[in-house]
């Protein structure tokens, strides 16, 4: 299971998008080299509030652009880096993979996959209902989260848009993605 990253994006101040770029550099334990997010313990503020001292699960920000075309079946406009993601990705199912999941990404970088990012309301901020289209619930109750996943860079590099993502599933159990 292979894919292509469509679009790489950084910011490095607070803001709910993020300028497109012809390329980032990933920094290994830390995230995108200038971005704001970039970091060993957590930068989110929300959880910053919480506890400054939490690990940064959360360094690198993965989104689907197949996402993208099905909010845009519900109206909305939506473009790389605009819901804050790092790396926009087609051809990888994002939300089906396990915990653990090593994605290499072009001819160096390897990030592992730590969980879906839980979606605020700085979306409806965005676009005004957007947030119902990237959670909800499925038949069962269940919360379903689709506003990509977060990692944690294993080994640096070079990320472009055009490069490759190759899938590494983790060995063992599959264990489902859950918030970060």
């Amino acid at each position: 299971m292979n894919g292509v990253v469509t679009a790489v994006s950084r910011n490095d101040v607070y803001s709910f998008t993020k300028p497109n770029r012809e390329s980032i550099t990933l920094l290994a334990g830390l995230g995108v080299e200038g971005d704001v997010h970039a970091g060993v313990t957590v930068k989110h503020r929300s959880r910053v509030a919480q506890d400054p001292s939490q690990p940064n699960l959360r360094q690198v920000h993965l989104i689907h652009e197949e996402l993208f075309e099905e909010v845009r079946g519900a109206g909305f406009g939506v473009g790389a880096g605009e819901l804050g993601e790092n790396i926009t990705t087609r051809g990888v199912d994002l939300l089906a993979l396990p915990t653990g999941t090593l994605l290499h990404i072009g001819e160096d970088a390897v990030v592992e996959v730590t969980g879906l990012r839980n979606p605020c309301l700085q979306i409806d901020g965005f676009q005004q209902g957007l947030l119902k289209q990237v959670v909800g619930r499925d038949e069962s109750g269940q919360v379903v989260r689709k506003a990509g996943v977060m990692s944690v860079v294993k080994v640096g590099g070079v990320v472009r848009p055009g490069d490759v993502v190759r899938v590494e599933l983790p060995v063992g159990e599959h264990r489902p993605l859950e918030r970060v």
